[in-house]
């Protein structure tokens, strides 16, 4: 019975040395990254758009400055999901 167990196992031997052992994560991995990535960017433009809009609400003369910086803040926002979409494209290759 135990040789047919080891005769039954002989093509589980047979990967290739070259494959790393937890090479079928990486595709996983990337994806719930630049999942997570995503969705938070998401939630902080999110509040960073409702805290402008409340901030014109209350202070319409200010539009000038608070447009500048809001741009700003959601390009520094999108940049950190380019980011990690440019580190998960170099490790996942």
């Amino acid at each position: 019975m135990a040789l047919s167990a080891m005769l039954a196992a002989t093509p589980a031997f047979a990967q290739s040395a070259a494959a790393s052992p937890g090479a079928q994560w990486v595709p996983l991995a990337a994806a719930l990254g630049m999942a997570i990535a995503a969705g938070l960017c998401g939630l902080g433009q999110g509040k960073a758009t409702a805290s402008a809009t409340e901030a014109l609400a209350r202070n319409p003369g200010a539009r000038p400055g608070i447009f500048i910086f809001l741009i700003l803040g959601l390009a520094f926002i999108e940049s950190l999901a380019l980011f990690t979409f440019v580190i998960i494209f170099l490790k996942a290759k």
